[in-house]
């Protein structure tokens, strides 16, 4: 779901109750569309987040700071110009639109007291941050928009700031009973459309709720409720309706129950989703975290990573070429023996070719079948034995060094999608370096020629507590996964994996404990999440004690045997461990 008009009602409340009369300590741009503000309130610093990232756009209030970049951009430099140290005396929402104002006191070069607007508009792939003076004369914002790219609004540091109508849409905390059956239920469309197509700031989610708490199909047209439905439809809309008025709001958000997988949220209760778990919040910026903070992560990850993931796709795509060729090679040098048992029979039966045949029968007298044998006619029968020889010892020289070569492409591609399998799960800018490092390390890249003194902190591996107490540290690149089995674990430690296809290791300190039966589940549980598995709904897991894994004397890092163990069958979730530590 989008933030929609009344979830930004809701956001707006709160940034009053917490910014209102704040003063601004710092502004920076961590990201190239992202902005983090640090107010001093009456409680201490607060941080407000605002991402006009087109795919992720949101913004709320947070606790984590983000690092900036050592140069700051130019509209990240101009906010620190005029209202760096400026104070917040208004934040509003423009109507229901999906865009708020804060209206920020500064001074000015000459000391006089001024005002500037600071708009956010969370409008999807049209998402923007935008500074203006006090007359509305846009100054600067986060992403230009030019007439070439719109018809409808310039935004350009000069031209005047507008949003543009949404026709025939109304503030739904505005309308009348008489507007809302003579003009939404008069649409010939259905009900939910009715509602979406007559109101600003009413979302698919909201419109469907409403019907819901009507008893009313969302899908069923306008034309065909009777009076009956219609007065519960609107009791119901202006109930909903009330409630956000008077900032009465319930947050929470729906989740999956199987996995904990996030599926809707809102500012209101979602009675619609009756079989599945709601999770409450004191906040809305609270919901937003929950919902959008690790899919903000994960699509700045997936940006970061474009060129390691292009990379490794492409490595991966000729290892499989080459190690698909080698085995139709090594399928053809599987006539070997043919040759070899043509050269034999001809040495035993040769005496019966006449000169210029083309062909001989003989009985082969490893089975006593006849055989034929294919001569050249311009040779001897030991003429034709030294040829066929020669192309059984050809081919067994051929499959000697396939088995070879086709080992090290087997391994090759196994090493690339392992780290592929890294890459899906990397979370931060410092678990990307230690990909690079061994892509460098492989000969799959060139190595960074950059400043040598630059050191990027070292990415550790995630540590869990289960619902028992037990420590759990899951791995999330190869080396990672070395260290972890190999130097962290203990021999009486417990060892996770997937069975058969790419994951991370993962430990359970036992620190000399017998562990319950849940916790077994619990680690199969990471193992099965911080996989190739991830998406399916079981997994098979195999574990052991840490000293039955043993590492062969050549393999790569986070390549491990074993030959006892136990399995089970895992759900990929983390629903019954708290993350203590993700560096």
């Amino acid at each position: 779901m989008a933030l929609d008009g009344i979830s930004i009602h809701a956001l707006v409340h709160e940034f009053n109750e917490t910014f209102l009369n704040g003063k601004i300590n710092k502004i920076s741009q961590p990201e190239k569309e992202e902005l983090l503000i640090t107010i001093n309130t009456q409680n201490g610093n607060k941080r407000l987040l605002i991402s006009a990232n087109a795919s992720l756009p949101f913004m709320y209030i947070t606790d984590e700071n983000k690092t900036a970049p050592a140069q700051a951009p130019g509209f990240c430099m101009l906010l620190r110009k005029h209202i760096g140290a400026g104070r917040i005396i208004e934040i509003s929402q423009m109507g229901m639109e999906r865009a708020v104002r804060f209206k920020i006191q500064h001074l000015n070069e000459m000391g006089d007291i001024t005002y500037k607007y600071l708009y956010i508009e969370i409008m999807g792939k049209h998402s923007n941050i935008i500074f203006c003076n006090e007359d509305n004369m846009i100054l600067d914002s986060i992403k230009h928009i030019p007439s070439s790219v719109s018809s409808v609004r310039e935004v350009l540091p000069g031209r005047d700031y507008f949003i543009p109508t949404q026709e025939g849409k109304t503030n739904p905390l505005e309308s009348s009973e008489d507007s809302f059956k003579n003009t939404v239920l008069k649409r010939s469309e259905s009900v939910f459309r009715a509602l979406m197509s007559s109101y600003i700031g009413i979302s698919p989610t909201i419109a469907n709720e409403i019907c819901f708490r009507a008893g009313i199909d969302s899908d069923a047209s306008c034309a065909s409720l009777f009076d009956e439905h219609k007065d519960k439809l609107w009791n119901n809309f202006t109930g909903l309706m009330d409630d956000i008025r008077n900032d009465n709001y319930s947050y929470n958000i729906i989740v999956d129950g199987a996995n904990g997988k996030p599926i809707e949220y809102a500012p209101v209760n979602l009675t619609m989703y009756q079989d599945m778990e709601a999770k409450s919040f004191q906040t809305m910026s609270e919901v937003l975290i929950e919902f959008y903070a690790k899919r903000n992560q994960y699509t700045n990850i997936r940006q970061k990573s474009s060129d390691l993931r292009k990379i490794i796709t492409n490595h991966i795509e000729r290892a499989s070429k080459k190690l698909d060729l080698q085995l139709k090679q090594q399928k053809d040098t599987e006539k070997r023996d043919k040759y070899k048992i043509y050269g034999e029979m001809l040495h035993t039966y040769g005496y019966e070719a006449k000169p210029k045949d083309k062909s001989i029968t003989v009985i082969n007298y490893y089975d006593n079948k006849e055989l034929t044998i294919p001569l050249d006619p311009d040779l001897s029968a030991t003429e034709n034995a030294k040829k066929y020889f020669d192309k059984y010892a050809k081919l067994k020289r051929t499959a000697e060094a396939l088995n070879i070569y086709i080992e090290q492409s087997k391994q090759e591609l196994e090493l690339l999608q392992s780290i592929e399998a890294a890459l899906n799960i990397a979370e931060n800018e410092n678990d990307l370096a230690e990909i690079r490092r061994e892509l460098s390390d492989h000969g799959f890249i060139k190595k960074h020629s950059g400043n040598k003194k630059e050191k990027i902190k070292k990415s550790k591996p995630l540590h869990f507590v289960d619902d028992n107490g037990f420590d759990i540290y899951v791995g999330k690149n190869n080396y990672q996964n070395d260290e972890l089995t190999f130097k962290f674990a203990t021999g009486n430690d417990w060892w996770f994996h997937t069975k058969k296809i790419h994951g991370s290791h993962v430990i359970v300190k036992a620190n000399g404990k017998e562990l319950p039966d849940s916790t077994y589940e619990y680690a199969a549980e990471l193992a099965a999440y911080y996989s190739s598995g991830r998406d399916s709904q079981k997994v098979e897991i195999d574990y052991l004690q840490k000293k039955n894994v043993k590492k062969p004397a050549s393999a790569v890092a986070g390549f491990v045997v074993y030959y006892t163990n136990y399995s089970l069958m895992a759900t990929p979730t983390l629903e019954h461990v708290k993350l203590i530590s993700q560096e």
